[in-house]
C-alpha cells in the first residue's frame, strides 16, 4: 500500500511521520517544523509538539512547546497550521536545543496559559 495515501486516508499517524513536518500560521507563513512530540504517559494524550524555529542552517534553533490542540493538519499545505503569528511565537515559552525543561504540570500550565488554551 502507498504510505502517503495511507497517511492521508486515516485519522492516525505514527510519530516518525509527524517529526519534521512543517508548521504554518494562518497567513501561510512557515513558522518552523515539528522536532518531537511530548506525550502524557498516563493518558496517552499528546500534550505538545516541540516546534523547531529560528537559527541559521539548523544551528542555534530554539524549541517552542505548542499545545497539540492548536495544530490542525492541512492536506493542501502538507503540514500543520496553527493560529499563531510570528510575533506571538517570539514571546512564547522556549528553550534551546538539547536543554529540555521538566514537563511537569506547572510548566504545562505556563505553556497552555500563554496560548490561552485550557489545561
Amino acid at each position: 500500500m502507498d504510505t502517503l495515501n495511507e497517511t492521508l486516508s486515516h485519522d492516525v499517524i505514527s510519530s516518525d511521520r509527524v517529526e519534521g513536518t512543517t508548521v504554518y500560521n494562518d497567513a501561510g507563513d512557515k513558522l518552523g517544523s515539528i522536532d518531537y512530540l511530548v506525550i502524557d504517559k498516563r493518558s496517552g494524550r499528546v500534550r505538545y509538539a516541540a516546534l523547531e524555529f529560528g537559527g541559521f542552517l539548523g544551528m542555534g534553533t530554539n524549541r517552542y512547546p505548542v499545545p497539540w490542540s492548536l495544530l490542525e493538519y492541512n492536506t493542501e499545505r502538507g503540514g500543520y497550521v496553527v493560529p499563531i503569528d510570528k510575533e506571538t511565537l517570539d514571546g512564547a515559552p522556549r528553550y534551546e536545543e538539547g536543554r529540555r525543561p521538566d514537563y511537569d504540570d506547572e510548566y504545562g500550565r505556563t505553556v497552555y496559559d500563554y496560548y490561552g488554551v485550557g489545561w
